[in-house]
């Protein structure tokens, strides 16, 4: 098993006529001198940096690259004020680097967060809090974070923060200021403190760019860099990883000098089923909802609202992509079972949304996409959820195929740190296979944020010079959603002779689909709705545009129509059973003309 929710129907064995030609080109060269078996977020950025230095990389993820705890996060690129309490200073200066770094390397996707923490009381839980960071468990009833205390830690963190003078000091906001900024505020409170972190609007996107830069880096070379999803570790044969192509059920063997297991919560299941039964992993599951609500929308003026909830839990309200995340929830999981956001939890959410708004409604109505995920986070015993360690370590043991080969387990991660975590895993395989790094990625430009145009002047010049007869909005368009790797997207609409919008989803274009299915490793419905593109995130999948869709990119892939029956029924099930969408999979879909 690797980085995907354990029943994740998109992963679903659907016919097919032939190999894939990326599981082909692993078939006909069934060596390499790195395997790394999940491609979540810290998978594809350690291929990303071992092709950089010229390593032969497979890279090869079970479901989708990122489906799994990596397409559940909260969308944060965050240096982690709360580890603080919790003594992780490592892991706070490290998170705060990274995220300024991100924000220079990934522009087109990594933009800054103004985040706002509104304050209830001046001195409340400066007795739990070294009871907290010394024991590691909440004891009796939760008392929210006063003035003084989040005062105390905000100024540790502004000294991690500075960058150059780029990342504002924090700020602190009286009533009267606090209400004229967020009027719909709970009118209780007595003081706003404002600091910056950063969001990464489209994270799948970012992911998928990594894994373009890890297989541009082969190109012309002696190294190769391949990447594959749904394909799974099952076991080992002959001294190799024993694989299945999930998609045909083709089974076959890999040898490779370094194993790396990158599979997030999975990680002690793919031990398992490699032959090395491990118990490195306590997860803990996390889940969110998306809501159309205007009015809370307009309420979070353009920032994050972060707050504590009187139970401890730490709560995030933040307009994305004009909807509004609210999250998340700390509750330990069985990554063997599906991770799903329920009804208990929805209601929890609009307690909290109450608990900072009290007169903006929120109801079911609203909830335009929902998602749930397990944290890879390291086994804890008796430790809080909320006080698990969300720092890494790298764990080395052998394969139990031939007894020598060593296999590099990853504890823990997170989104904010996958840089400098694939730059520790990179340096460990190096070692082990006796080589050096010889290219770093501390300052290296990512996808299609190379040239991304950095201020409004620039943005109308590169529109200008690249749209290549599309109309500058339609240009303009595709460089928010790709950054500078549009000038791909716009060259391939141009080849096409019959480019048109789609009726149900006029932002999109048949060409633009046509180009995401064949260009970045589609091979399932929902790869292209929920991570190809952000339809279903902002409520955008309705019945018409999952038919259009369905059948265009049936089409697109040649399915048969039992194919694109079976392919709908998959979709379906995934879309409703994790995300709580509304559709249905009638046996014969509209055709697309």
């Amino acid at each position: 098993m690797t980085d995907n929710n354990a029943s994740d129907t998109s992963s679903a064995h659907s016919p097919a006529t032939a190999l894939r030609s990326d599981v082909q080109a692993i078939i006909d060269r069934p060596s390499a001198q790195v395997l790394i078996i999940g491609g979540g977020i810290n998978g594809v950025g350690t291929f990303r940096d071992l092709a950089l230095q010229g390593v032969d990389v497979i890279l090869i993820e079970r479901s989708d690259f990122v489906s799994g705890a990596s397409a559940a996060s909260s969308h944060m690129i965050h240096g982690g004020v709360r580890y603080l309490e919790n003594g992780e200073f490592r892991l706070v200066r490290e998170s705060v680097q990274e995220r300024n770094r991100l924000m220079r390397l990934a522009p087109h996707y990594v933009k800054p967060l103004p985040t706002t923490i509104p304050i209830f009381s001046t001195f409340s839980g400066i007795l739990s809090a070294p009871l907290r960071l010394l024991t590691h468990k909440q004891g009796g009833k939760a008392k929210e974070r006063g003035a003084l205390l989040i005062k105390v830690g905000l100024t540790g963190y502004d000294s991690f923060s500075r960058d150059g003078g780029s990342v504002p000091r924090h700020e602190f906001k009286g009533h009267k200021k606090s209400m004229q900024k967020f009027p719909k505020l709970r009118d209780s409170v007595k003081y706003t403190a404002r600091y910056f972190d950063a969001a990464v609007e489209n994270p799948e996107r970012l992911a998928l760019d990594i894994i373009g830069d890890g297989r541009a880096a082969a190109t012309g070379g002696t190294a190769h860099a391949r990447s594959v999803n749904y394909v799974e570790a099952i076991g080992d044969s002959e001294g190799g990883v024993l694989l299945r192509d999930t998609v045909s059920g083709r089974e076959f063997s890999v040898k490779a000098d370094v194993i790396v297991n990158t599979s997030g919560p999975w990680t002690d299941l793919t031990n398992k089923a490699l032959g090395k039964a491990t118990s490195y992993m306590g997860g803990t599951k996390g889940s969110h909802i998306v809501l159309d609500n205007p009015e809370l929308y307009t309420a979070c003026a353009g920032g994050e609202i972060f707050f504590e909830n009187n139970d401890g839990r730490i709560v995030l309200i933040y307009p994305l992509n004009g909807r509004v995340l609210v999250g998340t929830t700390d509750i330990d999981a069985d990554p063997s079972e599906p991770s799903v956001c329920t009804e208990e939890e929805v209601d929890y959410f609009f307690e909290l949304v109450s608990h900072v708004f009290p007169t903006i409604p929120v109801d079911r109505s609203q909830i335009v996409f929902r998602y749930s995920g397990i944290r890879p986070l390291p086994k804890h015993d008796d430790t809080a959820p909320g006080f698990v360690s969300r720092d890494y370590r790298i764990e080395q043991t052998v394969f139990a195929g031939d007894k020598k080969t060593p296999v590099l387990s990853l504890v823990g991660g997170k989104w904010t740190t996958w840089r400098a975590l694939s730059e520790h895993l990179t340096n460990e395989a190096l070692a082990l296979l006796k080589k050096s790094r010889t290219v770093s990625t501390e300052d290296l430009q990512i996808g299609g944020g190379v040239g991304f145009p950095a201020t409004p002047a620039a943005t109308k010049a590169w529109v200008a010079e690249h749209s290549a007869g599309l109309s500058p909005e339609r240009t303009a368009q595709l460089l928010k959603r790709y950054g500078t790797k549009a000038t791909a997207v716009i060259a391939h609409i141009a080849e096409q002779p019959d480019d048109t919008p789609l009726t149900s989803l006029p932002e999109y274009s048949t060409a633009e689909i046509d180009y995401l299915v064949k260009s970045e490793y589609v091979v399932h419905l929902t790869d292209v709705v929920l991570r190809r593109t952000i339809v279903a995130f902002v409520g955008g999948l309705t019945q018409p545009v999952f038919d259009e869709l369905s059948a265009l990119i049936g089409k697109q892939l040649g399915w048969s129509a039992n194919q694109l029956t079976s392919e709908r029924s998959l979709a379906v099930e995934n879309l409703v059973f994790f995300h709580g969408l509304s559709l249905t999979a009638p046996a014969v879909a509209p055709a697309h003309s």
